[in-house]
């Protein structure tokens, strides 16, 4: 028995000296979806199962990685966070009062990220987003403001940073608002020896020759952060996209400190905000696809990887069911776009008839869009409230009051039909805000053992930072 004791005892310390010297990892991947709670997640996976036509749920890629665990988001301000917070929190090891970007809770002490640990430590360091890349999440990790709205300010701090690739729908803001003669942000990104780039094909004829490289949509996009996927069309910028550029940028076997890349999946809050199910989903469909891109170089570089998942926050409290036992996810199959892009539509056919659309052309617009009247049935109280709502917007009211979200002001039929579908999927939705219920945590890898339980989101750089030897830079 005693030298059983005594073989077990070598055998730990041989684990734990083996641990000791194990190799720190060389490529590091954080993902953050912005918004995305478990529910998020777990309604996804039925989406995707109901797809097929089956119950049950079809896992996403990330959702089956080995460790997982699950963290709070309090900031120091309060127990619900905003991005700013929660985006510094994960982007530095620090509570800070929500609206406050990358300094401490005494708003005048800056705080440094594990990106620009990174960069000190020798590593090349990637900060993307489908958002805009001068927004509150990535901004946590390069720039130092009192007030995530200094968009100008903090774009200053991206040129400054010395990061090798930024991407994202675009820029927050390009100018100053309080001194309109000071230079544009595009400018003195240029000037500071960024290679703007629009469009992924334009990032394949120019990126071979750029130092550093800042990858936007294409002129002319609808708006400034990626389309929404259930929106997107060829030719439109992905997070995938954005996630493969940013490894092709970032990777080069011969550089012994490797890379950090964080990459945000924005869009799913803003879908959360909108209390938009159907785009919510695609966002986190679209999250993991950028994700499968990173797990594809993990399967290359196995014993050098580490990736990481989790969130800022969970938006909209995104509740699964309704007190009726059941599940209909199959009706969101049949919403072809957000609630911003039928609003998108709404306006156009206010445009092209003057303001005398008729309800006809509103029901066909309604039905091709979310299946209305063909393949999900309408109670007969729904369909009097579209056409109520109808009345008000178009013959009735002249000043049409909108549907406000955090970030998108919609027709009230757009906002009412995206209602009534969730309503029929049995999903609701309690607060167009963010709450204060847990968020996930996976993670694969090189350290990835480390984020298992329960535990702050404070931790999660902390941690990352540790094992890739982040912690030690001068």
């Amino acid at each position: 028995m005693k030298n059983n004791r005594t073989v077990s005892f070598i055998a730990l310390c041989l684990c734990y000296c083996l641990m000791g010297f194990a190799k720190a990892p060389k490529y590091v991947f954080f993902f953050i979806g912005d918004g995305m709670g478990l529910n998020q997640v777990v309604a996804t996976q039925y989406y995707l199962r109901s797809c097929e036509g089956e119950l049950g749920i079809t896992p996403l890629c990330f959702a089956q990685f080995p460790y997982t665990g699950i963290a709070t988001s309090y900031s120091a301000s309060s127990d619900v966070t905003d991005s700013a917070a929660g985006g510094t929190a994960l982007a530095t090891g620090h509570k800070t009062n929500n609206g406050v970007i990358g300094m401490a809770a005494d708003e005048a002490t800056p705080v440094t990220s594990i990106a620009e640990m990174a960069h000190r430590y020798g590593a090349k360091v990637g900060i993307t987003t489908s958002g805009t890349v001068n927004n509150a999440t990535p901004a946590s990790f390069y720039a130092h403001q009192r007030s995530r709205n200094d968009y100008y300010e903090i774009g200053t701090q991206l040129a400054t940073s010395g990061f090798d690739f930024f991407a994202g729908g675009d820029l927050a803001e390009n100018v100053n608002p309080h001194n309109h003669t000071a230079p544009q942000l595009y400018d003195l990104i240029s000037e500071a020896g960024y290679t703007i780039v629009r469009g992924y094909d334009e990032y394949e004829t120019k990126a071979a020759e750029a130092d550093k490289v800042l990858l936007i949509q294409k002129h002319g996009a609808v708006e400034n952060t990626l389309p929404y996927a259930i929106d997107a069309r060829e030719g439109d910028l992905t997070l995938t996209q954005i996630t493969t550029a940013a490894i092709d940028h970032l990777y080069d076997k011969r550089h012994k400190k490797g890379f950090f890349l964080m990459v945000e999946g924005g869009k799913i809050d803003y879908a959360c905000h909108a209390n938009d199910a159907a785009a919510a989903l695609h966002e986190t469909v679209d999250f993991d696809n950028a994700i499968r891109v990173a797990y594809e170089f993990y399967k290359q570089h196995p014993k050098e990887t580490l990736i990481v998942i989790s969130a800022d926050h969970e938006t909209g409290g995104f509740t699964l069911g309704n007190g009726s036992y059941e599940l209909r996810f199959g009706a969101l199959q049949a919403q072809k776009v957000s609630q911003a892009g039928f609003s998108r539509i709404v306006n156009r056919m206010r445009h092209e008839t003057k303001d005398n659309v008729t309800w006809e052309q509103m029901k066909d617009a309604l039905k091709e869009n979310f299946g209305f009247w063909d393949t999900v049935q309408l109670r007969e109280r729904d369909e009097q409230a579209l056409r109520n709502e109808f009345e008000r917007s178009f013959t009735g009211e002249k000043n049409v009051k909108m549907a406000e979200s955090l970030y998108y002001r919609d027709e009230p039929i757009s906002a009412l039909a995206v209602r009534i579908l969730d309503r029929i999927a049995m999903v609701s939705w309690p607060v167009g805000s963010h709450t204060a219920a847990y968020v996930p945590i996976f993670a694969i890898g090189n350290g990835a053992e480390q984020f298992t339980g329960q535990m702050d989101n404070t931790d999660i750089p902390k941690r990352i930072a540790a094992i890739a030897g982040y912690d030690k830079a001068k």
